[in-house]
């Protein structure tokens, strides 16, 4: 089958659905398992009310789209945004499969957003969304079906309003139900630091591939967020020199080398531009800087056809959810830039999620330290398995990842006789 890319005016879902056509033309794969796989089996629209602290009433529009559920219950994050739509949240629910699938978990892949700005919200109005948005909802997920997880602006505090309100309505304690919470409430040491923590496995591995030690690469970390600023950090102590970092708002570069807690500090503050001696940036520019090792940390379709051409990093680590477009992944690969896609570099998140999973079902709980160790196991593997297969079919490792994830999902369907 021959694929062709076509870009700009393409949205997440028909993005993810040409990810799909790539990997599934070179194994070969029967046309109804494609045509299965490029759509969610179920997405789910609701709209609800809640009450703003004036006392008026809002209503709210909310999806949930479940892809795949032929390897386990579906999986994946609920986030709060003014721009969510319906074929953004579809197109991460497929992700989510193809991430869940290339690390090995019995998961496939779910995700859902609220049409909001929590950054108009008082902690109280987030708490009645959250908690409207889970009853909402609440009859199409659980610990056996459909499990939640924290994603853009919400946290483990989101996570434990929205346990707590499916806890009510099940009239049982079911912390299993959503991952992401509040360790007091079943959540997982190392939680917080997974999504980070994976992807720098991913890169300190690529390194090694490359021979070149970690004291000797420049880094740029685009989106100063969760996952960017824990990354920066991890990777600042691994010995990576991080020259620039960035935010919604613009970014800093300093050639010398940036000190992460004091641009930590500043972010904290709402001050990150105003770090002395940087030089200011915007978010193009951080994208085409001379860096070694380039981290999208942010929103989708940050790296296009447009300016693709302008990066000049030798490994690419998308902890970021679709930041390369199709064109830009092709534009990067002629490049013979090192892609470490998201299905991969980020899949650390989910691999503890997992974990927490497994712990709130087994109510026995882990130490970080064994957390981490095995995080760190699944991901190098992961990686490894990906960076062969890759080798052997001669493929960009975005399209091994697919390949190993689509492999693995297919073949579950067709032992449960799907097709």
């Amino acid at each position: 089958m021959s694929v062709t890319l076509v870009e700009e005016n393409l949205n997440p879902y028909q993005i993810a659905q040409q990810q799909v056509d790539a990997a599934a033309s070179l194994l070969q794969l029967p046309e109804e398992i494609i045509g299965i796989l490029k759509r969610p089996m179920r997405v789910l629209t609701v709209n609800f009310t809640a009450r703003m602290d004036d006392g008026s009433i809002r209503v709210f529009e909310g999806y949930r789209s479940q892809h795949n559920d032929a390897i386990g219950p579906t999986k994946g994050g609920i986030r709060f945004h003014p721009d969510v739509t319906l074929d953004e949240v579809k197109a991460l629910s497929m992700w989510m499969s193809f991430k869940c699938g290339v690390v090995g978990l019995p998961y496939g892949g779910g995700k859902g957003g609220v049409i909001c700005d929590p950054r108009l919200h008082s902690k109280s109005e987030l708490e009645r969304i959250s908690r409207a948005y889970m009853e909402a909802i609440a009859d199409f997920v659980g610990p056996d079906k459909d499990i939640p997880a924290p994603d853009v602006y919400t946290n483990a505090q989101t996570m434990g309003w929205m346990m707590d309100t499916y806890s009510r309505l099940k009239g049982r304690y079911s912390p299993g139900v959503i991952t992401g919470k509040p360790i007091i409430l079943g959540g997982s040491k190392g939680r917080n630091e997974a999504t980070a923590q994976g992807c720098v496995y991913t890169i300190l591995a690529a390194l090694e591939d490359m021979g070149l030690a970690p004291e000797k690469a420049s880094v740029a970390v685009q989106g100063f967020g969760n996952a960017g600023r824990i990354a920066a950090r991890l990777l600042s102590q691994a010995g990576c020199k991080i020259v620039a970092v960035s935010d919604s708002k613009g970014g800093i570069y300093l050639e010398g080398g940036l000190d992460i807690e004091e641009a930590e500090r500043l972010k904290d503050e709402g001050a990150l531009a105003s770090y002395k001696g940087a030089e200011a940036i915007n978010n193009e520019q951080i994208i085409g800087l001379n860096v070694d090792i380039l981290v999208p940390a942010a929103l989708e379709n940050v790296i296009t056809a447009s300016n693709a051409h302008t990066v000049q990093a030798k490994i690419v680590a998308e902890a970021a959810n679709g930041p390369t477009t199709p064109e830009g992944d092709r534009i990067l690969a002629k490049k013979g830039t090192v892609v470490i896609p998201d299905v991969l570099a980020n899949a650390g998140g989910v691999t503890v999620s997992y974990f927490e999973w497994v712990q709130n079902l087994m109510h026995y709980y882990w130490s970080e330290a064994e957390v981490l160790e095995k995080l760190e196991t699944n991901m190098i593997h992961s990686y490894r398995a990906v960076r062969d297969l890759a080798k052997e079919f001669s493929v960009d490792l975005r399209t091994a990842a697919y390949m190993i994830a689509i492999k693995r999902i297919s073949a579950a369907m067709q032992a449960r006789g799907w097709v």
